[in-house]
């Protein structure tokens, strides 16, 4: 729509106009001022960016999975299109959501733990977009704080639902704001699907699920296929939600709509760096810029949703930010936005108590993963304390089988079952990839570098590691409890800030 003079009327008008004469106008307006108060019509577009929960990127009709309810996606990935290379730095909620709203990786923002908070003086989409006179809206799951950086015009939160094991987004909020909106608008919409608590489903049976390399060793599993039949309904729930957000797009907004749907991580690879986790879907329709059904296979990133939005709105991006403005991909120029993506792990969260970090680097073919912890430089990395070295024995030993670097060809093998780390014709490859690695940990300020028996353990209070969680799903034995001293802990200063 865009045109904010009266959100009825005005679509009757706008469905008069060609959408290639409102890209036209916004063309030409992207180079104007946005501060210009005597302006009455603005025909810049509503932006609204629906976001799944744990959905795995290979879990979706048009990815190949025909076992899988996801009729809404499929629609809009036949209507706009479907970005084959997106992803995140991080697989796990609040790190992956804070890279979308700051358009920096998960250490540089601050949030590189879940249940963590951004770093304070960062300044988020919400400010960002408003300065550009956009309202900026979150309907939905939050999961990120504080609330100085995060600073919504308008904020709903998920509505409970009988029947259901998780709330669902607040349509009637929804529907009404597009009613009423005086302004663009930034949405985002965050459903808590299709998270556990699963659905329960009745007799569940093994052919009616999709199988990979990373899980096909548990299709015979019981529990494995009521979990994963479980989840499959719940992909529905969230598919039906979706479908009731287009509605209601379609209904109230009009063309002039980019509409991006994506989901924060995949649930298969949930705290690691694999890309069954790190890799996502990004699906985006805008009627009469992108062509429909269409598709690139350029790398992108989480952290370049700010920047986009940005550019669309009219302004500059920072040249502080980690991501690229990705606009030319959606007008339809194939051209390069990264060379490289990154991604991190901590391990160190509510859940788990071993300490086990990870980074990667990978490029459109190749992946370089350095996990500093693992059980073969184990006896590098202890200390002269002894408590620490039990945590830290703790998270080698935790991953027995996973080595300290890892190589992968994602041509031939895309779901990172063949370690090349050792290939004599590779050697090139692992060393430039290691290089810009360090060198991008480096820039990012990173408590991690190429030295040895650097791995710290990380203080939060909302997770310490020699205490007992109700989460957390490994319990430490009784003589492993509060055995830890502050400075056995590296202090990340303002996750101990109060919010």
């Amino acid at each position: 729509m865009g045109l904010f003079i009266n959100n009825r009327l005005i679509y009757l008008v706008i469905s008069m106009v060609p959408a290639i004469f409102i890209i036209g106008c916004m063309d030409q307006y992207l180079s104007a001022s946005v501060t210009d108060d005597e302006r009455n019509i603005d025909i810049r577009p509503n932006i609204i960016f629906y976001l799944a929960d744990d959905q795995d990127y290979t879990d979706y009709g048009f990815s190949g999975n025909e076992k899988v309810n996801t009729s809404a996606i499929d629609r809009l990935a036949k209507e706009g299109m479907v970005f084959s290379n997106t992803f995140t730095g991080q697989a796990i909620c609040a790190p992956s959501r804070s890279q979308l709203f700051t358009g920096k990786y998960p250490i540089r923002n601050g949030t590189f733990a879940n249940h963590t908070p951004t770093k304070p003086e960062i300044i988020s989409v919400t400010k960002k977009m408003r300065q550009l006179g956009y309202e900026v809206v979150l309907a939905g799951k939050s999961h990120v704080k504080p609330a100085n950086v995060y600073d919504w015009d308008q904020e709903w939160t998920s509505i409970p639902k009988a029947g259901v094991p998780r709330d669902y987004i607040p349509l009637e909020e929804i529907e009404e704001y597009f009613l009423t909106a005086e302004k663009p608008f930034v949405m985002f919409i965050a459903s808590k699907y299709p998270h556990g608590k699963y659905f329960t489903v009745e007799n569940p049976k093994s052919e009616n699920l999709e199988f990979y390399p990373h899980d096909e060793h548990l299709k015979n599993n019981p529990d494995y296929i009521s979990k994963r039949a479980g989840y499959y309904r719940s992909i529905q729930e969230d598919n039906t939600q979706l479908e009731s957000v287009l509605n209601m797009v379609d209904r109230n907004l009009g063309d002039n709509t980019l509409f991006i749907y994506s989901s924060d991580h995949g649930v298969s690879g949930k705290f690691t760096v694999k890309d069954i986790g790190l890799k996502v879907p990004l699906v985006a329709r805008w009627p009469g810029l992108i062509r429909a059904n269409s598709h690139s296979e350029q790398l992108i990133h989480f952290t370049d949703v700010l920047p986009t939005f940005i550019e669309i709105a009219g302004g500059k991006p920072d040249k502080n930010l980690d991501g690229e403005s990705f606009l030319p991909l959606l007008k339809g120029v194939n051209k390069p936005i990264h060379q490289y993506v990154y991604g991190v792990s901590t391990n160190q969260n509510i859940i788990n108590t071993h300490v086990f970090p990870s980074r990667m680097i990978r490029d459109n073919r190749y992946k370089y993963i350095r996990n500093f912890n693992a059980l073969d430089v184990l006896s590098e990395n202890l200390t002269n304390r002894k408590s620490v070295n039990i945590f830290l024995r703790l998270g080698a030993e935790k991953h027995p089988d996973t080595a300290f670097e890892e190589l992968y060809d994602l041509k031939s093998d895309p779901f990172e079952k063949i370690n090349l780390i050792d290939a004599p014709h590779l050697q090139e490859t692992v060393q430039r990839l290691k290089g810009e690695l360090f060198s991008w940990m480096t820039k990012q300020g990173d408590f991690l570098d190429e030295r040895m028996g650097n791995v710290p353990l990380l203080l939060s209070p909302t997770f310490k590691l020699d205490q007992n969680n109700p989460l957390r799903k490994n319990k430490l034995k009784p003589e492993n409890l509060n055995i830890l001293k502050e400075e056995d802990y590296l202090k990340i200063e303002h996750w101990l800030q109060k919010d």
